[in-house]
């Protein structure tokens, strides 16, 4: 069937519908990866956004049971130049469009995907509706006009109860404000038994599961919408060692009395420069957000910017002055994307290592008597 795309803006893009046939309303934002499609679908940070894949051709490995990065993606919508019907490869169980179909998600092909990234480029992310063809353009602008987007993305996408993945290593409590399974996988790999708990749980609540560390997970939409998440930051640092990615970098600056600003369009793909001032090195990154911690809103906090983004110069990573709390606003778990900093899950489990070796000492010395 003939589908349309609208922007807020007036533009208008017709293409065939694939997927659910259903109407949307959502953000629309681009994703710059040339592989990696079934992992950005089942990205939670997508919530509430229509995501348009800038490279020509899409689903041509088709989608297997391997790749997922949650159980019911929360993307609203997948916009593409050619999506592949009949895709070629050892791994593929389904077509991107059974899988689309299956999850209720609508989808348009055949549309200019170069044009509608460069109107984004140029004006920025907005609203935009994708609809049956013989909807009135008119009527569709003024749906879109009166449509307020959601600001509660958090907790749609976070787990409603704590669970728990059990391993013989170090206690990790990990914070799902719409956490990547790539995340589980890096800790699991290294025998962590982790506890994820909702994005409201509470410091107390957190404290009385006597994590060694606490990890925050990425997330979608603006992180001062969850200002609970905020506040549990505030009394974590200091208390137990802190890694945060994506979402979770933004909660700590701005538990840290930092601000966060939303970008234009934002970094959304796996070829993101990023330079670390401490070795020098450069990185190939894997990202997507919207928002960044606002660089000067950092010179009377207790941060310090440890890398950015050659791109744009937007901050990439932060270290706490006197605590072991450090942050990197892309995916270090890569999924989709290069995994050349997957090193920082273990620079934040030696980070544990030497608190737990630091509080151990600090109990035997209370312990001597004079």
């Amino acid at each position: 069937m003939k589908k349309q795309l609208v922007l807020e803006d007036g533009t208008i893009f017709v293409g065939e519908g694939f997927g659910s046939e259903r109407e949307t309303i959502g953000e629309i934002v681009f994703n710059t990866g040339m592989t990696g499609y079934q992992e950005v679908i089942s990205d939670p940070s997508y919530c509430g956004q229509l995501v348009t894949f800038t490279y020509p051709l899409i689903g041509n490995y088709g989608v297997n049971r391997d790749d997922f990065e949650t159980v019911n993606p929360s993307l609203l919508g997948v916009v593409v130049k050619e999506h592949c019907e009949q895709p070629s490869n050892f791994r593929r169980e389904e077509t991107l469009d059974e899988f689309l179909k299956a999850k209720e998600i609508p989808g348009i092909s055949g549309i200019d995907t170069r044009k509608l990234t460069k109107i984004i480029r140029k004006h920025g992310t907005m609203k935009a509706m994708l609809t049956s063809s013989e909807c009135p353009v008119n009527e569709v602008l003024q749906i879109l006009s009166e449509t307020k987007l959601a600001t509660d993305q958090v907790k749609q996408v976070s787990t409603v109860k704590p669970y728990v993945v059990p391993g013989r290593g170090y206690r990790i409590v990990l914070i799902d404000y719409g956490m990547k399974h790539g995340i589980l996988r890096e800790f699991t790999k290294r025998n962590c038994h982790v506890t994820v708990v909702p994005y409201n749980t509470s410091a107390e609540e957190i404290e009385r599961l006597k994590p060694d560390g606490v990890m925050l997970s990425n997330g979608p939409g603006d992180p001062k919408n969850v200002p609970e998440a905020i506040e549990t930051v505030k009394k974590l640092i200091g208390a137990v060692p802190i890694f945060g990615i994506c979402l979770g970098h933004q909660l700590i600056a701005l538990a840290s009395g930092g601000d966060t600003t939303k970008m234009k369009f934002g970094h959304r793909g796996s070829n993101q420069p990023v330079k670390d001032f401490e070795s020098g090195r450069t990185y190939i990154t894997s990202q997507n957000h919207g928002y960044t911690v606002d660089k000067e809103s950092l010179i009377d906090t207790d941060l310090v910017l440890t890398q950015v983004s050659l791109n744009d110069q937007t901050v990439e990573g932060l270290q706490h002055k006197q605590f072991p709390v450090f942050t990197a606003q892309y995916h270090p778990e890569s999924s989709p994307g290069p995994e050349d900093t997957s090193h920082l899950f273990d620079e934040f489990l030696r980070q544990v290592k030497e608190n737990l070796a630091k509080e151990k000492g600090d109990s035997a010395c209370q312990n001597v008597q004079i």
